[in-house]
């Protein structure tokens, strides 16, 4: 089934929009007037711009408040209509929507609605067009799919049937089985947009939160097989209306777009991609630096050992336990300080992951490498960071590990045994991007979207994670472009006794984030605990959570150029502490370089 995409969906001129669209992959365009109108081409030389890029243009769109209006204003609108239609003719498309109307003059008269759009689509037929009209969710008269398919009915025209539009139909509550009562022939068009659940007028909904399938809350899936079971075989088509999509580049957005129809399409049985292969566990997080020493001091104050060294390049491994961190100092030219660069997963099916990633518009990134080094796949996430699939300890696989040799070192101490989770600050622009990603090319399963309380604004933040834990990843986003927690990643550390790795940590010459004493006044009166527990999570900059499942015990360290390290004890506790977060948020702040 063919794709398309609303040019207003993506940022920047009509040029950039189409050109956009083509590369990602999509088969056409719905052409949105205000693009048209703001653009320098004439109507036949944007019509041979998409021919050349391969887009047919399978829409122009919107024609607004037609129908059940007094005599002269619908005079009026099929003047308008008529130019609109010439002007459709010279850009080669041969459908127009027409929304349900929004005039304070229409009226409540469905056989005059009926006796306007059959005007309206002699007029159509005369240019060779359809017209689809399609039920917006604040229209005046006509604000459900059923109402408007009810007048198309009635109407009986060959050159009018309706658009069904994912967001007007899922805002409002409205049932989608009844699709299925439409034949797939009058089903002219097919718009597809999620979005979160929101407790907020419909019309601001529409126009500023719209996203991608599978980014929202929105049961998309289940609408579009009401669709394909009435016949319909028309294009699989995006209208978003989104503010951040608005100021993102055209082409990721384009590819993240075409991402969530593919992912849609294997969902209601279109198409079947290379199945998704999920991660088994972190094989290991790579920080690039200018200069190794202050992260190999915070390593090595953690427990870590220096325990092998790459072949070839300037990488050091450090362990402990199951933890294994990267230090590589080849990215010199980085300007903001140490930076977590690459993470490895570990994956039953390397090959089978690096597929799936390609098949997802996720290509494989080019290596330099030695003859001798390991092949191993890395993708990029849309926050940039590396995505090496790996399968580590398995000798019928290559293995990274091999690029190492080993030096000699101390065993480290026993407690922190693993990665408990990665905590990646994503650009202001590629959140939802990014929980899509995760979703769909890594097989992750995402959990709910949560604000955290910053001292400058709002943070979201959303955790994918495999099935028992073993991979977690917190997704989350500043509250603006230029909120500096995008400056923020972190690794926690799992450990079985927090209290004894943090003092370890700080006899060894680590700094701990310093904690308000406020804090531990309020946890004193909302928990009740031990006697000395309180005074010795104070001392330490400790902080305490449960949930119904177990206490979940954490603290940081100092943050070392956009990196910090936790340090977590999870007795059951399923959450990553999001009551302490803005706690956290405002001791970083405190510690900023210049503050």
């Amino acid at each position: 089934m063919r794709t398309s995409i609303a040019t207003v969906s993506l940022s920047g001129s009509l040029t950039e929009k189409l050109t956009a669209a083509s590369r990602a992959g999509f088969d056409g365009v719905e052409i949105f007037e205000n693009d048209l109108l703001a653009s320098p081409l004439t109507p036949e030389e944007i019509r041979g711009r998409c021919a050349d890029l391969g887009l047919t243009i399978d829409l122009y769109q919107p024609m607004r408040d037609i129908e059940a209006v007094p005599a002269e204003e619908f005079a009026c609108n099929l003047r308008r209509a008529r130019h609109k239609f010439e002007l459709m003719r010279r850009l080669g498309a041969d459908t127009v929507l027409v929304c349900s109307s929004v005039h304070p003059l229409a009226v409540d008269d469905d056989a005059l609605a009926a006796e306007h759009l059959s005007q309206l689509a002699d007029l159509a037929q005369d240019f060779g067009i359809r017209v689809a009209y399609e039920a917006l969710a604040w229209g005046r008269h006509v604000s459900t799919y059923d109402h408007s398919w009810r007048i198309v009915e009635a109407v009986g025209h060959p050159a009018l049937g309706t658009c069904l539009d994912s967001f007007h139909i899922l805002s409002r509550g409205s049932d989608p089985k009844g699709i299925e009562n439409i034949p797939g022939e009058k089903i002219f068009f097919l718009q597809l947009a999620d979005a979160p659940l929101l407790a907020m007028d419909v019309l601001q909904w529409s126009r500023h939160y719209r996203c991608f399938p599978g980014q929202g809350g929105f049961d998309v899936a289940g609408l579009v097989r009401h669709v394909l079971h009435t016949g319909y075989d028309g294009p699989l088509s995006l209208e978003i209306f989104n503010d951040v999509f608005r100021q993102a580049e055209a082409g990721p957005t384009a590819v993240d777009a075409h991402r969530s129809l593919l992912v849609l399409k294997e969902t209601v049985g279109l198409a079947t991609p290379p199945a998704p292969v999920v991660p088994t566990g972190v094989a290991f997080a790579e920080l690039v630096t200018p200069d190794a020493e202050p992260v190999s001091a915070v390593l090595g104050a953690l427990g870590f050992a220096r325990t092998a060294r790459h072949r070839s390049k300037p990488v050091d491994l450090w362990e402990l336990g199951e933890a294994r961190v990267l230090v590589n100092t080849a990215g010199s030219a980085r300007r903001d300080g140490t930076g977590l660069a690459a993470i490895g997963l570990e994956s039953p099916d390397p090959a089978g992951a690096a597929r799936r990633a390609e098949a997802l518009l996720a290509p494989l990134l080019p290596r330099r490498r030695a003859p001798e080094d390991a092949p191993l796949d890395a993708v990029a996430a849309p926050d940039g960071t590396e995505l090496f699939f790996c399968a580590t300890d398995r000798p019928e696989l290559p293995n990274w590990r091999a690029d190492f040799v080993e030096v000699e070192h101390e065993a480290g101490p026993a407690g922190m045994h693993r990665v408990d989770h990665l905590a990646l600050v994503q650009p202001w622009h590629h959140y939802d991007e990014a929980t899509l990603f995760h979703r769909s090319v890594l097989g992750l399963h995402a959990q709910e979207s949560v604000d955290v309380a910053d001292p400058y604004g709002l943070m979201r933040s959303r955790a994918v994670t495999n099935p028992d834990g073993s991979v977690r990843i917190a997704l989350s986003v500043g509250a603006a472009p230029t909120d500096d927690t995008v400056h923020a990643q972190h690794i926690a550390l799992a450990t079985d006794d927090v209290v004894a790795a943090a003092r370890s940590y700080r006899e060894a010459g680590g700094r701990l984030l310093p904690i308000p004493a406020n804090y531990y006044d309020d946890l004193g009166a909302r928990y009740e605990f031990a006697d000395g527990e309180l005074e010795t999570y104070r001392e330490l900059g400790i902080l305490y959570d449960r949930d119904a499942h177990g206490e979940f015990r954490h603290c940081y360290t100092v943050t070392v150029g956009r990196v910090f390290f936790e340090l977590v004890q999870r007795d059951g506790y399923r959450g990553y502490g999001a009551q302490n977060a803005p706690v956290r948020l405002a001791a970083q702040h405190v510690l900023r370089p210049g503050r």
